[in-house]
């Protein structure tokens, strides 16, 4: 191997780069498939194009370009940094904090970042050289949360880490679609959700992806038509609302994966209903990784992946797993039985005016329910009311008259927690995985008035 690539402490036994054999389809798309020896081979040349550092921002797009990308910097000893936004302020906030570093893309982006470096090309690649390992303490990426409590929080991530938590991805898809599914992913593979399911699922789990990142209903099921069966799909709430509504017909899905925010019962059920699948809502963290699963369409609690333990504690919970540095605190409240939990919302979202209680999730499910609302969200303003307690407020998207919305929330809400103002909006101001950061939303907010 070329001593350009990272080299293995001879006391840590080692884990491959990637499971599976080297005939296997890795990745397909319009183009064709890829199998994972040319991967391979793919990811060594573009290992030897990088330049020395300590750190690269992974912002390409296509996703199979970011798979050689993501294998290419950890075989070069380097980090992947994975910022929660592709923005440039973000990404040049991101290099600036870390030393040696650079971003790297398959393209010059329209508004090229600092120290950009264009991904090498690898079409005449030869053969790879053996079948790479990396050490189990190598940490492969730093994945970060979208500090809306402040400061983005660095998540380090190692390899034997990622190694085991995709052991338990891979057994649940192995359970509801078999060992041999090729996966579509309407979710950047930089989130840490579309990582696990959209990058180490193929790498280690001997699933095939396709190498793109569809993201409007036709381009979703032009996407499964190129997958072979048994399908199956990555996506968020808002893609799988946006799916249910087009009308389209799809090809036979084995399961639908479901993350990033809570999905509504209703959903599940009629996602159920129309593409004749299994719907299963993961919850997990960018510091924990997937921990649970549920089937939303039929149960209210989460089944723990084994090994994770979860401890209730003031103001959230305590997580821990056997291949957790330390115990991570999540802000959730969850309750637990036995190897089931149930969430009771996030600490912060927990709301107590004139000594009554509610949570901003329950009022957001509340007005989502609502007659002719297709979208929507309750959170707290930057006004404060005479108590001292931030005002609540609501954007809706509908074709209600505003006066109407809140009538029909006053019948399932008590008066003082009805948002004011609430206003109608074209569309919520949510970024590339279905969130909604809490300054898009004032933002929104401000200019709906």
């Amino acid at each position: 191997m070329s001593a350009a690539f990272h080299t293995i402490d001879a006391r840590e036994a080692a884990l491959p780069l990637l499971g599976g054999g080297l005939d296997r389809v890795l990745a397909f798309g319009p183009h064709g498939s890829v199998d994972a020896r040319r991967f391979l081979a793919e990811v060594q040349a573009a290992a030897r194009g990088l330049p020395e550092a300590r750190h690269a921002v992974n912002l390409c797009e296509d996703r199979y370009r970011f798979l050689v990308a993501f294998c290419a910097v950890a075989l070069r000893g380097q980090i992947n940094l994975l910022p929660h936004a592709r923005a440039p302020e973000v990404v040049a906030e991101v290099l600036a904090r870390h030393a040696h570093s650079y971003s790297l893309a398959e393209a010059v982006p329209p508004r090229e970042p600092p120290r950009f470096h264009c991904l090498p090309e690898t079409a005449e690649a030869e053969d790879a050289t053996g079948e790479p390992a990396l050490a189990p303490g190598q940490v492969v990426a730093i994945g970060f949360t979208s500090g809306s409590s402040g400061l983005p929080k660095p998540n380090p991530k190692s390899w034997a880490s990622f190694g085991a938590s995709t052991a338990l991805n891979a057994a649940l898809l192995r359970r509801f679609a078999g060992a041999h599914a090729q996966i579509v992913a309407t979710v950047p593979p930089q989130h840490m959700y579309g990582m696990e399911t959209s990058v180490l699922l193929p790498l280690l789990g001997g699933f095939a992806v396709h190498a793109g990142r569809p993201f409007f209903p036709a381009e979703i099921a032009d996407a499964l038509a190129q997958a072979a069966a048994p399908r199956v799909l990555v996506s968020t709430p808002v893609h799988l609302r946006a799916l249910l509504e087009s009308g389209l017909d799809l090809p036979p899905l084995a399961l639908v994966l479901s993350a990033t925010a809570p999905l509504p019962v209703e959903l599940a059920q009629a996602l159920e209903a129309r593409f004749g699948t299994t719907v299963i809502e993961l919850f997990g963290s960018t510091e924990t990784c997937v921990i649970g699963w549920r089937r939303t369409a039929q149960e209210d609690d989460y089944q723990a992946y084994d090994g994770v333990e979860l401890r209730p504690v003031p103001d959230g919970t305590e997580v821990d797993a056997p291949w957790f540095a330390q115990p991570v605190r999540l802000q959730d409240a969850i309750e637990v039985s036995g190897r089931r939990f149930a969430l009771r919302g996030r600490s912060s979202d927990l709301l107590e005016i004139a000594g009554k209680r509610a949570s901003l999730g329950d009022l957001t499910r509340r007005l989502l329910a609502i007659d002719g609302v297709r979208d929507g969200v309750v959170f707290q303003g930057e006004d404060l009311d005479p108590a001292g307690v931030r005002r609540l407020c609501a954007l809706v998207v509908s074709e209600r008259p505003e006066a109407e919305l809140l009538a029909a929330l006053r019948e399932c809400v008590d008066p003082v927690f009805l948002p004011r103002p609430l206003r109608r909006v074209e569309a919520l101001p949510r970024n590339e995985t279905g969130k909604l950061p809490r300054a898009a939303l004032l933002a929104a907010l401000r200019g709906s008035a």
